[in-house]
């Protein structure tokens, strides 16, 4: 697995610094296919990324730098977001001399991520991925070598956000469940890792005076976000806006009907941060996941 993991995600037991530490390392590299990763330098005029290695300097050819630029499928920025990150790369060729020693493949990378790893993926498996960049619509990740795909904004939790920055940000290491796979993309989902309803409200007790989120304003009252995948309804307040910072007293948790009724005690504002995640699922695979409670007539489930 640590062959394939995103960029820059941390490794268990990389031997990457091994290899890039001297040239006979590299040259065992090569011989042996094996895929590294280091730092982007800088991107050229011609969109060639230069790489900084401890034993010189490497470069990875416009068309080598990832699938789909050679057939025009990928877009150009696709290699100049990378500079100042982590890239992975196959080495090609090594140079006697010059600036520049190390002939470097990105492309060759993932086209062995996607042969022995991506394409094996089937509906239901957990994959680490790594925040790229956040859209309105959704967050796009690397599922591996730099590869990417995409959790549209309503797979991310349960409760509902206004952008994935609310639960996301740039470079941070997630799981993600694959909800689909369409030919050569890896659809994503996130919410199921999330807890069901009961295992959130377990966290929680009536009489409880507890901090929360405020996500929406409505006519009828004002849900306030107490974990990702859990949501409260307090009764309406003036002055309230979403994004600000609840405390609410917990007046009800009633299963049958999924509801959790709050108070509000106070609203503040404060730092826009994503809340800290954590995963209930802990295996690499599940079949089936049931959000709603046994007593509830709703029922909220995925199927993979």
């Amino acid at each position: 697995m640590d062959r394939y993991l995103p960029e820059g995600y941390p490794k268990e037991n990389s031997d990457c610094r091994h290899y890039i530490q001297n040239e006979s390392g590299m040259r065992e590299a090569m011989e042996k296919e094996v895929i590294l990763e280091a730092k982007a330098l800088m991107c050229t005029g011609e969109h060639d990324i230069i790489v900084d290695l401890p034993c010189g300097r490497g470069i990875i050819y416009r068309e080598e730098g990832a699938l789909g630029i050679r057939e025009g499928k990928t877009r150009d920025i696709a290699l100049l977001s990378k500079v100042g990150k982590s890239v992975c790369f196959k080495i090609k060729e090594i140079r006697e001399e010059g600036d520049i020693r190390f002939i470097l493949s990105r492309r060759a990378a993932q086209e062995e991520c996607f042969e022995k790893y991506i394409s094996k993926l089937v509906p239901g498996d957990v994959i680490p991925a790594k925040v790229t960049h956040l859209e309105r619509f959704g967050c796009f990740v690397d599922i591996g070598c730099g590869i990417p795909s995409l959790i549209p904004i309503d797979a991310i939790s349960v409760s509902r956000i206004s952008h994935p920055n609310d639960r996301f940000y740039n470079g941070q290491c997630i799981k993600a469940v694959v909800k689909g796979v369409e030919e050569d993309r890896i659809l994503l989902t996130h919410k199921e890792l999330l807890g069901t309803w009961e295992e959130n409200t377990s966290r929680f007790s009536v009489g409880q005076t507890v901090s929360g989120i405020v996500r929406s304003v409505e006519d009828y009252g004002v849900f306030v976000e107490l974990a990702p995948n859990l949501a409260g309804l307090a009764e309406s307040r003036e002055n309230i806006t979403p994004g600000q910072t609840a405390s609410v007293f917990i007046k009800a948790i009633i299963p049958e009907k999924m509801k959790v009724k709050l108070i509000i005690v106070d609203v503040f504002d404060t730092p826009s941060l994503p809340v800290k995640l954590d995963y209930f699922i802990s295996e690499s695979h599940i079949d089936n996941w049931v959000y709603s409670t046994d007593e509830s007539s709703k029922v909220i489930e995925t199927h993979f």
